[in-house]
């Protein structure tokens, strides 16, 4: 049986969809898990039951400080070498991503799941599109953002879902490889004239600013992980291109910018009214 962590998240949830989809027999497991699903809290270690797990697909739990989600996967990683897990699918980030604010957790995390011992494989995510049109910021009659003219070599969530319900299907012809998931480069600029608006581009000292003055509910590891994003793409750090998630999916990639189009209209005021 195959396990997706973080089942009732983003990513976890469509790549438990993609493995059902494919016929695979797989579960899901969640500190708030729906009927069917394990109860896995990775900050409660007696939760941590992978008996007869024979493929875990470890969605990074990232939403936290860096200490605290290494300290996670070890737990998670703990128990799957104890409960004999057959093999460990990580989705991790990015290779251009290293200077990112939140790679370190990534990075350990690869340490800890090459070092368990169980057989492995790591799926270098690049930044989803629709975080990228998520981050524009409306204002008046065009949207804002500190990317200046870089480009991000986006990925629809979807995409890299079906990804990882590919490589957990047939584990074991990807083990020890690491695939680098990066889409086609998109900028701001062409976002934004998909949405027949101009876009401007702010400094990113303004951007810090109001990621802490001005964006309630962000929590204290949040504003800097932004920032490190968007001085990445505006430095033309994340623009890089690899064939690995078009040789996964034996297809076209989805269109990033037809993706972070939608998320950016989905913001917009008039379509929160």
């Amino acid at each position: 049986m195959m396990l997706v962590t973080g089942a009732n998240g983003s990513l976890g949830s469509a790549t438990l969809a993609a493995l059902r989809a494919r016929g695979v027999a797989a579960t899901g497991g969640s500190r708030t898990p729906d009927e069917g699903m394990r109860r896995l809290d990775f900050d409660d270690h007696t939760s941590l039951d992978l008996a007869g797990v024979s493929t875990l697909v470890l969605i990074s739990a990232g939403y936290a400080e860096d200490d605290r989600v290494v300290g996670r996967h070890a737990a998670v990683l703990d128990a799957a070498v104890r409960d004999g897990v057959g093999h460990v699918v990580y989705t991790s980030l990015t290779t251009a991503g290293d200077h990112l604010g939140f790679a370190p957790a990534h990075r350990v995390t690869e340490r800890l799941v090459r070092a368990s011992g169980l057989p492995w494989t790591i799926l270098r995510n690049g930044l989803y599109a629709e975080l990228f049109g998520g981050l524009l910021m409306w204002a008046d009659d065009g949207v804002e953002s500190a990317f200046g003219d870089g480009a991000l070599a986006a990925v629809a969530r979807e995409d890299l879902a079906e990804a990882a319900a590919i490589v957990a299907a047939d584990p074991a012809g990807h083990r020890g490889r690491v695939h680098d998931l990066v889409g086609t480069p998109i900028t701001a600029g062409q976002v934004a004239d998909r949405l027949g608006v101009p876009h401007r581009t702010i400094g990113l000292g303004e951007y810090r600013r109001r990621l802490l003055e001005e964006t309630p509910g962000l929590l204290p590891f949040q504003p800097p992980m932004l920032a490190s994003i968007a001085t990445g793409i505006r430095h033309g750090f994340l623009d890089g291109t690899t064939p690995d998630l078009t040789d996964l999916l034996g297809r076209p990639a989805r269109d990033p910018l037809t993706t972070a189009v939608a998320a950016a209209s989905s913001t917009r005021p008039e379509a929160r009214r």
